[in-house]
């Protein structure tokens, strides 16, 4: 045994107790005739101390030798510590080293180990293993395993059976590109990367499995962002002989044992709104309910005057900000800068102060009277010492940009609180999507949901309108998870893939296993699926991913540790059957 007991386990209670402990070296502080040396483990910090009246020359020279992050192995007595520190576990306690075993050395590392690090996000990521030693990162690691083991234990009490399915799969069309694998056993032929295991979960309720869940990887080849990843873990579950409210009463369940067991919150309420009232509302399918600022559409109180900027636009939709009278005008001018940014888009914003006296002051009081104003603060719910902001636009456009400055705006008022929780049901999305460039439509979810019963005859006349038994879990402004009732017989599903573009002949050579599955018996079934990253960095406070995975990847998904993904050498391309073309 390298050791008796942990760093972080020694107290008070353990005093003229010998003991053995191994770990790195945090930091020394050597006085001459005293050093301490503060050794660190998974488990916590024990300060050492060799004294050069109690401690042999030899083992002074040698501690004296010690530099951070060497690995070292200690036999010592433990003794009373005469400066405590009540800030740590163990500092009530220091062990007199007897024995110093140096069992690596170590360079200096490229940052500091501390919680407070002087490394940046890019020199951190090239060295992750010694990012994983502070405590930010490994308390997030074994945080990520807290959630995952809650998880496992509320599904496995609720008869859920966690199954496997392939990595190496078959390409399929559902959203975002594949990342594919070549067979040098099947010259020519590529595996795929699943995206999610979708099809193979339907498949495992056609062989009755009932319940089911993985912890899976799954695969995405698309542009990323801070809180994505080309790989990333979803909890992925599927039910048999069960409706939509079956499912959202199960997931309820597990969102509030998790919140319940991990942040100690108990959660009675899951509102369900409508995707239509979530955009009317909110500007996005993802709404952060912990506070107000819903929109208020103005074009009735707005398009009577002479402004052609509000009469020219298809909707004009302002949010009450509160306590916003406040602001500058130089905070205002910032405003309209965040929302003129590529990034947002819009051509500007108008404003209109609500002043405590019940009057009001607005950028374009040359057109509108205090009446009209009244009316917008009604419509917006705005009260005096509020202001209100005004983008008008293409209704999708400008309610997008209108929900980034509402998130804007929450976040600088210090509204989105990450002790508070808040789930929301999102319900009835349509089916599908029309994809203005191309003017095709594709699957809003994926080409496996179902439409809403008794709506599958609108797919020939009114495709836009047809709406989808699908249902997202939103947790504080983010999609913690998503699913649908899924189609469970050929006829319907070879419809569905019909209005999506596929040939009869398309659709066999994609599809053709899962509707031939269907015609032996399949069971109505649904499911959904938690993003896991996601889930475990809001549960844990915070609103990236990366910290909460283990060995992530940059923002242009390359893994700087290992430096992937990289060439290979000409022997293995020529195993493939692969040849590269690479266009400058």
């Amino acid at each position: 045994m390298y050791r008796s007991h942990s760093c972080g386990e020694l107290r008070a209670s353990h005093i003229n107790t010998e003991v053995t402990l191994a770990g790195w070296v945090q930091k020394s502080r050597d006085k001459g005739f005293m050093i301490w040396v503060d050794l660190r483990d998974r488990y916590g910090i024990t300060q050492l101390i060799f004294d050069e009246e109690r401690t042999p020359k030899e083992m002074m020279e040698k501690a004296k030798s010690l530099g951070r992050e060497f690995v070292i192995q200690i036999t010592g007595t433990v003794i009373e510590r005469e400066s405590k520190n009540d800030k740590m576990p163990t500092g009530a306690i220091e062990v007199l080293v007897s024995n110093l075993e140096i069992l690596n050395d170590a360079k200096l590392p490229p940052f500091t180990i501390e919680d407070q690090t002087d490394g940046g996000e890019d020199i951190r990521m090239k060295y992750r293993y010694l990012d994983i030693r502070r405590n930010p990162v490994k308390d997030s690691l074994i945080f990520r395993h807290k959630v995952t083991m809650e998880v496992r234990k509320y599904l496995s009490d609720q008869e859920f059976i966690e199954v496997e399915t392939p990595y190496l799969i078959k390409s399929t069309p559902e959203g975002a590109r594949d990342f594919v694998v070549p067979s040098r056993m099947n010259e020519g032929q590529f595996y795929a990367l699943p995206q999610s295991p979708q099809t193979f979960k339907q498949l495992l309720m056609v062989g009755g499995m009932d319940k089911y869940f993985q912890i899976v990887k799954c695969f995405r080849d698309e542009d990323l962002r801070a809180d994505r990843q080309p790989e990333f873990t979803q909890i992925d579950c599927e039910m048999a002989f069960v409706e939509q409210e079956d499912i959202l009463n199960i997931f309820e369940g597990l969102t509030r044992h998790l919140l319940k067991e991990i942040n100690g919150v108990e959660v009675d309420k899951f509102p369900r709104m409508l995707f239509d009232d979530a955009m009317r509302l909110y500007g996005n399918d993802k709404p952060d309910i912990r506070f107000g600022m819903e929109f208020g559409e103005l074009n009735d109180v707005t398009q009577h005057k002479d402004f052609g900027v509000f009469n020219n636009s298809e909707l004009v939709v302002g949010i009450a900000v509160p306590g916003g009278n406040a602001y500058t005008r130089k905070q205002i001018d910032n405003l309209i800068k965040w929302v003129k940014r590529p990034q947002v888009g819009a051509l500007g914003m108008v404003y209109c102060r609500v002043n405590e006296d019940g009057t009001f002051k607005s950028s374009v009081d040359k057109f509108y009277d205090q009446t009209d104003l009244a009316k917008w603060a009604e419509i917006t719910r705005a009260k005096a010492g509020d202001l209100i902001c005004i983008l008008s636009g293409e209704t999708n456009k400008v309610r997008a940009q209108l929900s980034a400055l509402r998130m804007h705006l929450a976040e600088e008022l210090g509204l989105r609180k990450p002790d508070e929780f808040a789930p929301l049901w999102v319900v009835d999305f349509p089916l599908l999507e029309l994809d203005e460039e191309t003017g095709h439509y594709h699957a809003m979810h994926h080409p496996f949901t179902s439409p809403k019963p008794g709506q599958l005859a609108l797919l020939d006349s009114k495709p836009g309108e047809v709406k989808a038994n699908a249902y997202d879990l939103v947790l504080n402004g983010n999609e913690i998870g998503g699913g649908s009732i899924r189609i469970h017989d050929k006829a319907t599903q070879a419809t569905m893939l019909k209005h999506l573009g596929f040939s009869d002949e398309e659709a066999k050579a994609q599809f053709g296993f899962l509707m031939d599955a269907f015609e032996y018996g399949a069971p109505p079934h649904g499911g959904l699926a938690f993003g896991l990253d996601r889930l475990v960095a809001i549960l844990g406070g915070q609103e990236t991913i990366r910290d909460f995975i283990a060995f992530p990847k940059n923002n242009s998904g390359r893994d700087v540790m290992i430096d992937a993904p990289a060439f290979i050498d000409d022997e293995q391309l020529k195993e493939l059957s692969l040849k590269l073309d690479i266009q400058k």
